[in-house]
């Protein structure tokens, strides 16, 4: 029987291995993914933290308007000839509403909701009538508190951003909301910087009411502004 000889392999040494790493292609599609797959990643966790930024603007935005609206409404239930009056419950109630609407971004244990009936006074000038707030958020109103009028401030003359301000007229009352909201992303800082997210509307109120009663107590509890909480 013929004997076949083997090959003998010889051994490589680190230069022989180089090459023949070199002319290995076997594993070039692995490789490309390992060093692209972070930089796809970034880019999506990127996309999704724009898209909560989005998301979370467009929740305060809707809760901004609802509660200037709801609050516009207040008094419509009372039927009979005598102009209804606001009472304090009435505007907390508009809270709890606005608290169970951003319930899914906490709004009040995150950020702040002032709510201002802005009025005429007796000398026809600009009047913060009434202020109520709710939220752990240390804000304040941007145009002023209760009691701010044009008569003692001339400077005071309408409520709202530059280009879009409001101003009341006789016999009649704006409901303007103030939101503040302290965001953070869904990856800490790594893609945005915390911020301070802010959103206002306003509404012109629906009905005839007791405008010069402000908010009647009814013994209820009251959201004043010296108070910063977000419990009912």
């Amino acid at each position: 029987m013929e004997n076949v000889k083997m090959p003998v392999q010889k051994k490589q040494g680190p230069l022989g291995i180089l090459k023949r790493l070199k002319r290995d292609k076997s594993g070039l599609a692995l490789t490309e993914f390992a060093f692209s797959l972070p930089i796809f990643m970034g880019i999506g966790f990127f996309g999704l933290e724009i898209s909560n930024l989005a998301i979370t603007n467009m929740h305060l935005s809707q809760a901004a308007l609802n509660l200037a609206d709801n609050a516009s409404r207040l008094g419509q239930t009372n039927s009979g000839i005598v102009a209804p009056t606001i009472t304090e419950s009435d505007v907390v109630r508009s809270f709890r509403g606005t608290g169970l609407q951003t319930g899914n971004i906490d709004l009040l244990s995150r950020g702040r909701v002032t709510l201002s009936s802005l009025e005429l006074d007796g000398n026809n000038n600009q009047l913060i009538r009434w202020q109520r707030c709710k939220g752990n958020r240390n804000a304040t109103s941007a145009y002023g508190v209760e009691g701010q009028n044009g008569t003692s401030e001339p400077t005071f003359t309408s409520m709202g951003k530059t280009g879009s301000e409001v101003s009341a007229t006789f016999g009649t009352a704006i409901m303007f909301v103030e939101l503040e909201y302290e965001f953070e992303g869904l990856f800490g800082d790594l893609f945005l910087e915390p911020r301070v997210i802010r959103q206002e509307a306003a509404f012109n109120i629906r009905d005839d009411r007791n405008l010069l009663a402000g908010l009647a107590d009814d013994g209820g509890s009251k959201a004043l502004c010296t108070t910063f909480d977000n419990t009912f």
